[in-house]
């Protein structure tokens, strides 16, 4: 099963659990947005910030445990299911981070699942302000700025 499906299982159990709409977001997201291979490692999801960091936590947690899923890093709200994590965020963070209205995001229905998506302008947007920080920069800077450089050769194509 790739790490999209997936995310599709994760979407579809976060719909009817708790009638979120998650967003996926990271490497994986782009991936599906540019049918590109970026080698995800993992599964990053942003959801409304009550589930995790507000008073829905606890709740949330023992609802993805309860369906298979380890946590394994409480900080990053991060849990391991068949080998593969997934990380939650929270989703309103977008408007101050890359300045994103979450109300003006990309939703999409695949399979079962209901979930948003970034567009190509958000993405660009959400890995210029990623190749700032300073973790990213150390890390991350190459694979951050091929990703720029592919989002940016997409959208001329497009022009």
């Amino acid at each position: 099963m790739t790490k999209f499906e997936l995310f599709l299982k994760n979407a579809e159990l976060l719909n009817n659990g708790f009638e979120i709409l998650p967003l996926l977001y990271g490497s994986l997201g782009l991936e599906v947005l540019t049918n590109s291979s970026l080698n995800a490692d993992d599964i990053d999801i942003l959801i409304p910030q009550v589930f995790v960091t507000g008073n829905r936590w606890a709740e949330f947690k023992d609802f993805l445990k309860n369906n298979g899923y380890t946590l394994v890093d409480e900080h990053e709200h991060t849990f391991v299911k068949n080998g593969v994590e997934y990380s939650y965020a929270a989703i309103e963070g977008l408007k101050g981070f890359a300045g994103i209205d979450i109300n003006c995001l990309e939703i999409r229905v695949e399979s079962k699942a209901k979930f948003m998506l970034l567009s190509l302008e958000q993405y660009l947007r959400v890995y210029e302000k990623s190749a700032l920080d300073g973790y990213r920069m150390n890390v991350k800077e190459k694979q951050d700025k091929q990703k720029i450089e592919l989002i940016q050769d997409i959208i001329s194509l497009t022009k």
